[in-house]
This record gives C-alpha cells, sequence and structure tokens, in this order.
C-alpha cells in the first residue's frame, strides 16, 4: 500500500461524507450523484493501486 493509494482512499471516503451530508441538507439531487460518482471512482482506484492491477 504506497501513498497514492491511501490519498485515493481518504478522498473517496471524503466525498462520500460529503454525499451523506448534502442528502441530510436536501441539495440538488444532481449534485449528489456527481459526488457519488466521485467517490466511487476514487475508492475503487485505491483498491485497484492497493492489488497492484492499475
Amino acid at each position: 500500500m504506497n501513498g497514492l493509494s491511501t490519498v485515493l482512499i481518504v478522498v473517496g471516503l471524503f466525498l462520500l461524507g460529503g454525499v451523506i451530508s448534502f442528502a441530510k441538507q436536501g441539495m440538488p439531487r444532481g449534485v449528489i450523484v456527481l459526488l457519488g460518482i466521485s467517490a466511487a471512482l476514487c475508492l475503487v482506484a485505491g483498491v485497484l493501486r492497493i492489488d497492484g492491477l492499475y
């Protein structure tokens, strides 16, 4: 596990927290979907870098 995979996972979790927070605040659905997609991409990229697949 190197530094970049750690950063990607931390950013993904941060964005996931933003999704939860924005959903509770009643923000527009488009913003929540965009944050959710970004969080998923960061988390998947971080996990793939841990496995050495990417």
